[in-house]
């Protein structure tokens, strides 16, 4: 079994970070494939952002599936594109978002969201409405972190996360905390040994969920809107990307 994990930014750094989560996690015979796309931003943090990742990111998908892979995994918060790659795909397509707030709720019958920067707040707040998980999430906060800066060893993030994470557990009435940011995966253990409490890393809870689906022989619908992309020209500097 092949899943292509797809980190939508171009830093690749950080895709090692991510494909380390994701390796602790499969299982037998599962090999992971790990990219950024070759053009986009190097951090995503804002509604442009993800906008302008989104054609690298559904370039990988489109890649993928000549080259015979089995799932992918979105590993942006955001989870941008998400609906444009299921129409790609044959196989399951999971966001981390997703992935660690419907992991979250199997766990705590609250959760909290930690991440970055305030002004992502919103994108969270409108996928928790999107995947019916308003009785869940109890708050979505913010460290003030930019996305780079998870990936600097010597920045001071774990313990702005840390104790973000403390402050929700104490006023938001929540059970468990998901992580905001693909970035913040290497944290995740850690985080939950000191706190106590479940800590759901959507690069995981993701990997794990597509293989599951794979395994059942589960694969994407094509009846609907999740149908292969009409096939048509494009115009200009996306003439290359045209379905079909």
């Amino acid at each position: 079994m092949r899943i292509k994990l797809i980190n939508p930014n171009t830093t690749w750094s950080m895709t090692a970070t991510i494909e380390a989560a994701a390796r602790a996690v499969a299982g037998p015979g599962v090999e992971i494939q790990a990219v950024s796309p070759a053009h986009g931003p190097v951090s995503i943090e804002g509604h442009y952002d993800e906008a302008m990742a989104c054609v690298g990111l559904l370039e990988e998908v489109r890649k993928g599936e000549a080259e015979g892979v089995d799932g992918y995994v979105i590993a942006c918060f955001g989870d941008p594109g998400l609906d444009a790659a299921r129409e790609l795909a044959r196989g399951p397509v999971i966001g981390i978002a997703e992935a660690a707030m419907r992991a979250a709720s199997f766990v705590a019958t609250g959760f909290s969201v930690v991440t970055t920067l305030e002004r992502t707040v919103v994108i969270a707040e409108h996928l928790v409405q999107k995947y019916g998980m308003d009785r869940h999430c109890r708050n979505v906060r913010a460290c003030e972190i930019p996305v780079l800066e998870l990936d600097n060893p010597e920045s001071e993030s774990y313990t702005k996360i840390l104790s973000e994470c403390r402050v929700a557990l104490a006023k938001d009435r929540c059970g468990a905390i998901v992580l905001g940011c693909a970035g913040m995966a290497d944290l995740c253990q850690r985080l939950s040994g000191a706190l106590g409490v479940p800590v759901i890393d959507g690069v995981a809870a993701a990997t794990t969920m597509v293989e599951a689906l794979v395994r059942a022989g589960i694969r994407t619908s094509k009846l609907g809107d999740y149908a292969l992309p009409l096939p048509k020209t494009y115009a200009g500097a996306l003439a290359e990307f045209a379905p079909g």
